[in-house]
């Protein structure tokens, strides 16, 4: 019950807001369905826009990440990222996975993966750093053994707060639905700056928080320059992840309510 109120709160927030605009913004594809235009990956250990082994691609109009050239997994973690930053939007985005995980890929990364939001650009990245420094909605596929919800959050080299309190744990588990095998998924992410980050399924708010800071650990190698701990984020880039078990994306949205 405190969560459907709490949904209710926000969708209703949401939708104030916008019939409070004169036009309400439009859904823009940052994915055109044909290529990766706009898009650069980074993968650790190799130079900013090097996509080793086609990781990134598009396959029968679907942005596809695939394992197919590489040997063993070997930490090689990807970022694909969208060339501009913003800070207030909402993004619709629809995944599957599927297929076998990469040989090599660590055991938490089966059917794992996220888009990060509010991420620290890609030519900040060192060539060996893992994850950039940013929040992960996390995508989670079920296993057939149990619940395994998606839209969880972490928090790669940042802290946030919920509940009024700073939440300086890796990863909290969303109050999602576990969706098993290949079958599409759709979340909503509404930004607001630091003011409110929020996971959404079906009109559902899985999981929010508010104000985002640099802080912590589990990244791995990065330029300390890029690292001010304490630093609130109001904004960044999105970036969609390769962890090592193949994915597909049909749809990546965004509304910008940056103007509103």
């Amino acid at each position: 019950m405190k969560r459907a109120i709490h949904s209710l709160l926000l969708l209703g927030f949401m939708f104030a807001w916008l019939s409070s605009c004169q036009q309400e913004p439009e859904w823009t594809s940052l994915f055109n369905g044909e290529d990766l235009t706009g898009w650069q990956p980074k993968i650790t250990g190799y130079e900013l826009g090097d996509n080793f082994g086609n990781t990134f691609r598009v396959e029968d109009g679907l942005l596809t990440v695939r394992y197919d050239a590489y040997d063993t997994f070997n930490n090689r973690f990807g970022h694909l990222f969208y060339e501009k930053p913003y800070s207030h939007y909402l993004l619709r985005i629809e995944y599957r996975f599927i297929g076998d995980q990469a040989i090599g890929g660590p055991g938490w990364a089966t059917k794992n993966s996220g888009v990060m939001l509010h991420s620290q650009s890609p030519a900040s990245m060192a060539t060996g750093q893992d994850f950039p420094i940013s929040i992960e909605a996390q995508f989670l596929g079920g296993l057939n053994n149990g619940d395994r919800p998606t839209g969880s959050l972490c928090t790669p080299g940042t802290h946030v707060e919920m509940n009024g309190q700073l939440e300086e744990r890796h990863c909290i588990t969303a109050e999602a639905p576990t969706y098993h095998d290949e079958q599409w998924v759709t979340m909503d992410f509404l930004v607001k700056e630091n003011e409110l980050i929020a996971h959404i399924i079906d009109g559902d708010t899985v999981i929010q928080y508010s104000k985002p800071v640099i802080g912590g650990g589990v990244v791995d190698q990065f330029d300390p320059t890029a690292k001010p701990d304490g630093k609130a984020l109001k904004s960044g880039y999105i970036a969609l992840q390769s962890e090592s078990h193949p994915i597909q994306f049909r749809q990546v949205l965004i509304k910008d309510l940056s103007n509103e």
